[in-house]
């Protein structure tokens, strides 16, 4: 590896820590632990368990108990799917929709560093960023 992909590596994980730590002390204060908020974040139309699932990157079994507890707190509601009623979407409920955004605006890590960036740098950096992801 050379010299500028090694900084680049850790200059990443350094990113990658502190938004971590970040969204774990967020989802924290809105007493959630990372992975359901991570959940209702991705609940912004209703989804198949299994998608939620794919979303993760977990098992199905493991979803289960998420949205489990979730639906306990009443922060989201399983309902027969529209086009298969075998199918059970998860959806988000008002509590819990308000509950993510204020999650997600309380994430200012995220979104601190992107302001000292321009617009055209911001464009820049999502489009390499995204084309490292393709």
């Amino acid at each position: 590896m050379d010299a500028v992909t090694t900084e680049v590596v850790a200059l990443l994980a350094q990113i990658v820590g502190r938004y971590t730590r970040e969204h774990e002390a967020a989802a924290s204060a809105v007493e959630l632990t990372p992975v359901q908020a991570k959940v209702l974040v991705a609940l912004e139309k209703p989804l198949p368990m299994h998608q939620i699932a794919v979303k993760l990157g977990s098992e199905r079994s493991n979803v289960t108990g998420i949205i489990d507890r979730l639906q306990a707190r009443g922060l989201v509601e399983r309902r027969p799917d529209e086009q298969d009623r075998r199918v059970k979407n998860i959806v988000a409920t008002e509590a819990g929709r308000e509950l993510a955004r204020r999650f997600q605006g309380s994430l200012r890590f995220a979104a601190e560093p992107l302001a000292a960036l321009d617009a055209a740098d911001r464009v820049q950096l999502r489009d390499l960023l995204a084309r490292m992801l393709d």
